[in-house]
């Protein structure tokens, strides 16, 4: 019986210290800046508009011309043709000078 006692005193100390928690004093603005910390999005905005400068943009946008340029002069040039010219005919597919009227 002696155990009994001993788990009925736990107990009892138990539910004395459950009565003796009081109410949690927080500032009035606690949850607001709690809420603000937990649902910024502050850090993704500012990476995303950092590849949105107008630095970036004229990079890209001179890049992009260059390109531009490049490709032009090589499809312009005769050497291009002749390649072409040469693929299309050790595969078979020359053009026909034919004319059709399904065409």
């Amino acid at each position: 019986m002696k155990t009994n006692k001993d788990i009925q005193n736990k107990i009892d100390s138990t539910f004395a210290v459950i009565e003796s928690i009081g109410k949690v004093q927080a500032s009035p603005f606690f949850k607001d800046k709690t809420m603000q910390l937990l649902f910024s999005e502050k850090e993704e905005t500012d990476k995303i508009k950092l590849w949105f400068t107008p630095t970036w943009q004229l990079a890209v946008l001179v890049c992009l011309i260059a390109l531009n340029i490049f490709v032009y002069k090589h499809f312009k040039s005769d050497v291009y043709k002749a390649n072409i010219s040469d693929f299309a005919s050790s595969y078979g597919i020359i053009e026909a000078n034919d004319t059709s009227m399904f065409n």
